[in-house]
């Protein structure tokens, strides 16, 4: 029992300081939990955690507050997250329903992470070579022109305009269309691409110029990957959230958050083959960058069981609140994924 209760008055440790953002002493403890034992009892666990690293003392206060190693014992016992209130879940559907294209999706995501958090949010775009192939259109224009159309399964939308040497006819054009079509769609890009190099063969020798122009032009739309390396940050000024120090506490996050390398990297470990998982949570050193030291960072991969897209999350201080960052995290990354699937 004496380990149980420990773990209760780390929690209580965390709550009070993630809500005061004062060191939090025994008394505290007793008045404001109701722990079951003594005051002097809640010292000896606060010694013990304290030895033990979960918990530390600042300057000369009274009081105790959390460690790296005490947030991430807290999070680990987290039985549950904390609840969204229909009200924060019609909000962000509302929200992200009205979105008109992929980049108006990232842009809003970004704003209400951020402000549900109140905390720093990234979104990464999603990755070209990780979704597939929904949909593709080829579209006659006047003068031997043609306009390619290709929507990914992350509802970006590519479009190319190819000049052929001759105006193809309606029959070639059809037959095209449709064997590009069972060749890609449902693939993913990487593979729709190989696939697209195994049909120009299958076409009378005159066709096969049009039909070459046409292939080779949708292979560099499908290994186009400059989408894997963008990234959409949005609440920098939460970042005053952290304190007052800035040199010491915020500076090194702005710097930090400039470096998109770095954002990348974060985010990009947060890839797991199934996106409904748990958020993951990364504190102080564990995040791998210097520059973060002082802080937490919750991600999420969106998409779906059978395709992760790309991962999103928050940057905020230690003293967050874990459990609602982790429900919001993972609401908004559950949504995005949605209206992708959705078209």
């Amino acid at each position: 029992m004496s380990e149980e209760r420990r773990l209760e008055v780390l929690r209580a440790i965390v709550e009070d300081y993630v809500a005061t953002q004062e060191p939090v002493g025994s008394r505290a403890l007793v008045e404001r939990h109701h722990l079951g034992v003594s005051p002097a009892t809640i010292r000896n666990d606060m010694a013990a955690l304290e030895d033990e690293g979960y918990i530390t003392q600042p300057h000369t206060s009274a009081g105790r507050i959390p460690t790296d190693k005490g947030y991430r014992m807290f999070v680990d016992r987290l039985a549950t997250v904390k609840a969204m209130s229909p009200a924060e879940r019609r909000a962000i559907e509302t929200f992200l329903a009205g979105a008109v294209d992929i980049d108006d999706v990232i842009q809003r995501s970004v704003k209400v992470l951020a402000q549900l958090t109140n905390q720093v949010a990234i979104v990464q775009y999603p990755s070209l070579t990780r979704s597939t192939v929904r949909h593709i259109e080829l579209v006659a224009l006047e003068a031997a022109r043609m306009l390619l159309v290709v929507i990914t399964s992350s509802g970006r939308v590519e479009q190319r305009i190819v000049e052929l040497e001759q105006t193809p006819s309606d029959d070639l054009v059809a037959d095209l269309r449709s064997r590009i079509i069972r060749a890609t769609v449902g693939e993913r890009l990487p593979e729709a691409s190989l696939n697209l190099a195994d049909i120009i063969d299958t076409f009378a020798p005159g066709d096969r110029p049009i039909v070459t122009s046409i292939v080779t032009t949708l292979s560099q739309t499908f290994s186009n990957e400059r989408s894997d390396e963008r990234i959409a940050v949005g609440g920098t000024a939460n970042l005053a959230r952290f304190g007052a120090d800035f040199d010491t506490a915020i500076r090194p996050v702005l710097e930090a958050l400039e470096e998109q390398v770095v954002l990348l990297k974060l985010l990009g470990e947060a890839n797991r083959p199934h996106a409904t998982e748990r958020p993951q949570v990364r504190i102080g050193s564990e995040t791998g960058h210097e520059g973060f030291a002082g802080t937490a960072v919750v991600s999420s991969p969106y998409g779906s069981d059978a395709e992760v897209l790309a991962t999103l999350g928050t940057v905020g201080p230690t003293r967050m609140d874990y459990p609602g960052t982790i429900a919001a995290v993972g609401a908004v990354a559950r949504y995005v994924g949605r209206i992708l699937a959705d078209g």
